[in-house]
């Protein structure tokens, strides 16, 4: 969107601005322009590509209406949940005081606020710290504003208003979880119980595997008392607690217990107590889409941010995201936008292909962009190599298919979860000063505007907000702050603390974000320009943005060293005056006859230069032919296709497919070498035909079709994991033997198999819960020192057989799994430690018993009542409670009159906690 920047605002650099001379006209898609181009194809710059986000938590922005600061709720903080003097609180912001502010979020650029979710929220989880839902991620009505926050209305004046300047408003939702309001007859916060130990029953007793109707109209009945491996019950006076009504059924809930994060139950269980929805049932998939679409029709909201993508099942996001987005196209939303959060660790490809699988196989437009965040990181933070930002700019293939590509995804730098840049800038170097902290944080703001992405700027972040940590230590207020852990802060940039009103449009952040975007505004190239990866050192890396209809080339450079260095860049531009258009350096360049441009940056600095003259125009089409497609190392169900272009100039590549007797369909067109596409056939039998073929456009309209290149879809791959470590397990527990299957498909099963010392294989199990196959061993009758070796076979209709394994283990004596294990809680003054509830006494300590491989000892109590749960090294970072469950609910012991001796235990494979009396 085209604003004017007040003149207060300068850029990080200097900036030129640049009159173009008039491109020849390309044949756009669908035009020919008077000849035959084939297949061949523009890249696709969809959805948001041309935006620049704000991300707002709405209760630590501004305080419009002090009269909505406890939401209308009577009591103290633990009923209204407001607290100006508490982190974990409401602390005043609003919708109204957000839209009083409008001026400072547009002085930015900003092209889209997107907001936490603002429904109404459980006002305070006491089994949570306690806490309030200030964040917005407790949901108990999905059809009202929050009363902290506001009203419907007050969103209508605040869409309205920014709409007006031009500035759309995106919405954070959920689709995975409600507010915790659902229990458990066994127990609040319980330990997650696997499918493949208790599957669902349907409401006739009969076990069934959930994944095999997920994604079709039909699903078998449930009842709430007989079909969970807990039974579901609801507080008196909460039974219609939820809005819509639907929400109220308790069969519309996993019903498992607590995630740990990891493997099946990263997608099935409660996260900390909250209500995980049954999202493979279609009422929760209809009954989500109709939610969402109300706001859209309604209030006129311009796109969604999702919330924990990664937890739900793909047939709802198959069903979701394309639903949605119709309606939203049919009501006079044609650039509706959806992008999603898939929370890793990593920048790899093997990272690029598990987010990318949400765009790829899912259908949705696109996901928040972690891998970036963490190669920034890297690279301007913990000063990595530039040679690894160039490789992972190059794995940016992983997201191009048909209808997305990387253009689309919002970048950003730090969170609301994780914590500030501004935060990682010091943890990554303590020693760092503060100048130049702030020089490194305007670079990585740098980074992230001007390589491919929709960059978000966390609010606070333009002023310099730092915190000292992530979750609610990252989530300071603009205005004035209460806080005590706020107002010890430091900012970048400036001598001022959260402790005083942080909307100051002087400050260098805030000019250096706003002058990138006014540089975006006045060269389309860097916001919506292919982008070509050209040099890298150590600490140095270059980059190419290109658009296709000026053909204008723009190099730019990112140094994190803290010492100028020299890059010797290839353009396409030989001999050719190159101009700065940011940063600091000579006004202009001239490249060799060769194109070679050679740059020099100051230390912790970017700089762009754009070339004054086009790229030549190509004479022809160059060849192109097609390597052998072949299935990638980090994921089966990709075949990458890679095409070999001959020439050296800006190219675009159109990847086909034909499967079967079918037609050619397009999936995916790149323009930045090396030219790939990573197919995604996890939907397609093992042993399908599928030929591929690529079609070059070049820079002049002239294309050419590669040959034909044939492939079989290749069988899934199966991978095993035990229980143990280093190859040996303990010969007194059961050994877990996982496997996951790549691709994973509904109606698959996997027997498990098993050879001791040696011996014959047999079978000792067969699961069909997916997505993690799993069985228990029993080994405990084997002698210490016993080799086993385990295998897995897939059993799917229609596809070979497919072995897993094998993996060897060797029985040994258990060992302990942790350094320590603390019984905490009130009890532990009575048996000697100076106070309760501490995670680090000695005294209450259990210890490691090899005979058993558990944990114990014994106390004397006095009689009373007592909670307590077991604590691991030391410290509250890792505790059991309940049924073993991390972070559990207190366990309860009731000491008879006249106190008794009890013996506490702790089991390091179930992590189960338990005390029995001592006769």
């Amino acid at each position: 969107m085209r604003r004017t920047v007040p003149s207060t605002l300068v850029a990080a650099g200097a900036a030129l601005a640049l009159v173009w001379p008039t491109a020849p006209a390309v044949a756009a898609e669908g035009d020919r322009g008077g000849q035959d181009r084939g297949p061949a194809r523009h890249a696709l710059r969809a959805g948001i590509t041309d935006d620049s986000f704000y991300f707002v938590m709405a209760d630590r922005f501004a305080n419009g209406d002090p009269g909505n600061d406890t939401g209308g709720i009577a009591g103290g903080k633990d009923e209204h949940g407001f607290d100006p003097t508490a982190k974990g609180y409401f602390n005043g912001g609003d919708l109204d005081g957000l839209r009083a502010q409008l001026d400072y979020i547009e002085g930015l650029g900003t092209d889209a606020i997107w907001l936490t979710p603002v429904f109404q929220n459980k006002p305070v989880q006491l089994e949570d710290g306690p806490s309030a839902g200030y964040h917005g991620y407790w949901i108990t009505d999905f059809t009202r504003i929050d009363p902290h926050l506001g009203t419907n209305a007050d969103l209508t004046e605040l869409v309205e208003a920014a709409h007006e300047r031009g500035i759309k408003v995106f919405f954070d939702i959920i689709t995975n979880h409600t507010a915790d309001v659902i229990g458990y007859e066994e127990g609040a916060r319980t330990a997650y119980v696997p499918k493949d130990v208790e599957p669902y029953l349907t409401a006739g007793g009969v076990p069934f595997d959930d994944r095999d109707h997920a994604g079709t109209a039909g699903f078998p009945e449930l009842d709430a008392a007989t079909s969970f491996p807990y039974t579901p019950v609801l507080e008196p006076g909460e039974e219609d607690l939820k809005v819509p009504a639907w929400l109220n059924d308790p069969t519309l809930y996993h019903n498992r217990g607590n995630t740990t994060f990891t493997g099946e139950d990263s997608q099935y269980g409660d996260f900390f107590g909250l209500d995980d929805l049954f999202t493979e049932h279609p009422r929760v998939v209809e009954g989500m889409i109709d939610i969402y679409r109300t706001w859209v029709e309604d209030f006129g909201i311009d796109g969604f941010r999702i919330d924990t993508m990664k937890h739900v099942d793909d047939a709802f996001w198959q069903a979701f995201g394309p639903g949605l987005l119709d309606f939203a196209r049919s009501h006079g939303k044609p650039d509706f936008f959806m992008f999603g959060e898939v929370a890793l660790d990593g920048s790899d490809a093997a990272a690029k292909a598990f987010t990318s699988h949400y765009t790829t196989h899912d259908g949705m437009q696109a996901i928040l962009d972690f891998p970036f965040q963490w190669a920034a990181r890297d690279f301007v933070s913990k000063q990595g190599s530039g040679r690894a930002l160039a490789r992972f700019f190059r794995d940016d293939d992983w997201y191009t298919d048909a209808d997305s590509n990387v253009h689309s995804l919002p970048t950003f730098l730090g969170n609301h979860d994780m914590g500030r840049f501004g935060h990682f800038l010091g943890v990554d170097d303590p020693e760092r000063s503060a100048e130049e902290m702030l020089r490194r944080d305007v670079l990585a703001h740098e980074l992230m505007y001007l390589s491919r992405g929709n960059p978000v700027v966390y609010y606070g972040d333009e002023q310099g907000f730092t915190g000292t940590g992530g979750d609610q230590l990252a989530r300071q207020s603009m205005f004035a702050s209460q806080v005590p852990e706020y107002v010890d802060d430091d900012q970048l940039g400036s001598e001022e603390t959260p402790a005083t009103d942080s909307f100051d449009t002087d400050h260098p952040l805030y000019r250096a974000v706003a002058g990138l975007d006014r540089l975006l505004e006045q060269h389309p190239a860097l916001r919506r320009g292919a982008q070509q990866v050209r040099a890298a050192g150590e600490d140095v890396v270059a980059f190419s943005r290109i658009d296709r209809r000026q053909q204008q080339e723009y190099v730019v450079v990112v140094n994190t060293a803290d010492r100028a260095r020299t890059l010797t860049v290839p353009t396409w531009v030989a001999r050719g005056d190159f101009r700065r258009v940011h940063g600091d350096g000579p006004a202009v360049r001239r490249s060799a006859r060769d194109g070679r441009l050679r740059v020099s940056v100051p230390a912790t600095s970017a700089v762009v230069y754009a070339s004054t003259e086009r790229i030549p125009a190509s004479r022809k089409a160059p060849p192109v032919r097609l390597a052998e497609p072949v299935p990638t190392k980090v994921a089966r169900s990709r075949t990458k296709v890679t095409a070999k272009v001959g020439g050296d100039s800006f190219f675009e590549v159109t990847f086909q497919a034909k499967v079967g007797g079918g037609r050619w369909r397009d999936i995916g067109t790149d323009d930045s070498a090396p030219y790939r596409v990573f197919h995604d056939t996890r939907d397609l039998a093992p042993g399908t035909k599928v030929r591929y073929r690529a079609a070059v456009l070049d820079n002049r309209g002239h294309s050419r079709t590669s040959g034909v290149r044939t492939t079989r879809v290749a069988p899934p791959t199966v991978d095993l994991t035990t229980s143990g470590q280093g190859g040996t397990v303990s010969a007194v527990d059961p050994v877990t033997v996982t496997a996951t299957v790549d691709p994973e498909r509904p109606g698959q099963s996997v027997r498990f198999e098993r050879s001791v010392a040696g011996g014959a294989w047999t079978t000792i199990g067969t699961d069909s819960s997916s997505p993690a196959f799993t069985v228990r061993d029993d080994v405990t009758g084997l002698p210490l020192g016993t080799r086993v070796r385990y295998r897995a076979v897939l059993l799917e209709p229609g596809t070979p057989r497919v072995v897993g394994g094998p993996v060897a283990v060797t029985t040994a004596a258990p060992t302990p799994a942790r350094d320590s294990v603390t019984v905490a809680g009130s009890l532990q003054s009575e048996i000697g430690c100076p106070e309760d509830w501490q995670p680090a006494c000695v005294e209450s300590r259990l210890a490691f018993d090899p005979t058993d491989g558990r944990w114990h000892a014994t106390f004397d109590l006095p009689a009373g009542t007592y909670e307590w749960k077991v604590a691991i090294d030391g410290s509250w970072d890792e505790n059991y409670g309940a049924g073993g469950a991390a972070g559990g609910d207190n366990l309860t012991l009731v000491v008879p009159e006249g106190g008794a001796t009890y013996r506490f235990t702790w089991d390091q494979v179930s992590k189960e906690p338990s005390a029995t009396l001592v006769p």
